[in-house]
């Protein structure tokens, strides 16, 4: 029997229940994994509270790495025995469980230096913050973002890797124990938030110009300062609403604010295209074998712990990656 996590009613994380599960043979097109590592993800949340609806009652994840122990008729992008990993969206959710059946097409093949927690931890995250990086605007180096939730999981691989583009980044964080987490991964800038005024601290740094991007997973409590922190074309990048939705806005403020720019993008977006989906995936890799782009897992959760892991994470106790273990 394998062990999942499932939820019948939105609400918080105390609709998250454990359940023993029989996994049958895969069918068409499908193989059966046995995960290694499943990913912790704000977005998990969203699912859960009904912010993203879904069906009723569904699985909780769609983020993890493992085993393929069995393939269906037709799959031929994987085999048994391949070490796999994969995000997606509603086609991958249910990863909150020890084994699964999954389509085979959102799989992605491990290389050898890349073990099953780190796996767990990056494949959302890490292909969040390469499209981040690499397709949403042409960054030209000597320029300077903002980014939200610094320490995060998100942003701690965005840090590091708008470093690599000869980026200036100012993060922005709740506690001081976050700062030093952010500048340990080489955050320019660190604002607290909780005691520091952002928009007066960016304008501060950039000599009053403001930045060129604005990465806001943050939402409704700084969707407004975002904008006051961009220079005149800027750009927001709405990367999630972990303080609530956005209201509704009139889009002549954005004119009013200096001809700026917003977007609401979405990974599955950036990930729909095999090809591009390999670029991102190469290149992601590529830095975190290497080392350029560091990964560090500070909290590990067992399935059984699924509630607590979503309390904490939206609590903001959580800093960097996180990940229940099999």
């Amino acid at each position: 029997m394998a062990q999942v996590i499932t939820f019948a009613q939105t609400g918080g994380p105390e609709v998250l229940q454990l359940q023993d599960v029989s996994v049958g043979a895969p069918g068409p097109g499908q193989v059966r994994l046995q995960h290694k590592a499943v990913g912790l993800n704000y977005a998990d949340t969203y699912f859960r509270s009904g912010i993203y609806p879904v069906s009723l009652p569904n699985g909780v994840g769609n983020e993890a790495a493992g085993v393929v122990t069995a393939v269906g008729e037709g799959v031929s992008n994987v085999a048994v025995g391949d070490r796999v990993t994969y995000t997606g969206f509603t086609n991958t959710l249910g990863a909150y469980s020890s084994e699964r059946l999954i389509p085979a097409a959102p799989l992605i093949k491990l290389p050898d230096n890349i073990d099953f927690d780190t796996a767990a931890c990056i494949t959302m995250r890490g292909l969040t913050a390469a499209y981040l990086m690499r397709r949403i605007y042409p960054f030209q180096g000597n320029e300077t973002i903002l980014l939200h939730a610094a320490a995060g999981g998100v942003g701690l691989i965005v840090i590091q890797w708008a470093k690599l583009l000869g980026l200036t980044v100012i993060g922005t964080v709740s506690t001081d124990a976050k700062a030093e987490v952010a500048k340990a991964y080489g955050c320019d800038h660190v604002i607290n938030y909780s005691h520091e005024d952002v928009v007066g601290r960016v304008r501060e740094i950039t000599g009053g110009v403001g930045v060129s991007v604005v990465f806001d997973s943050v939402g409704k409590d700084t969707f407004m300062a975002s904008l006051d922190c961009l220079k005149r074309r800027g750009l927001l990048v709405c990367v999630g609403t972990a303080s609530g939705k956005i209201p509704p806005f009139d889009p002549a403020i954005l004119a009013r604010k200096g001809s700026l720019f917003v977007t609401r993008p979405g990974l599955a977006d950036y990930i729909a295209d095999p090809v591009e989906k390999q670029e991102l995936v190469d290149e992601l890799f590529g830095h975190v074998a290497s080392g350029r782009i560091r990964i560090e897992i500070q909290t590990r959760y067992a399935l059984a712990e699924a509630e607590q892991a979503h309390r904490d994470l939206e609590s903001r106790k959580t800093v960097g990656a996180s990940v229940f273990v099999i």
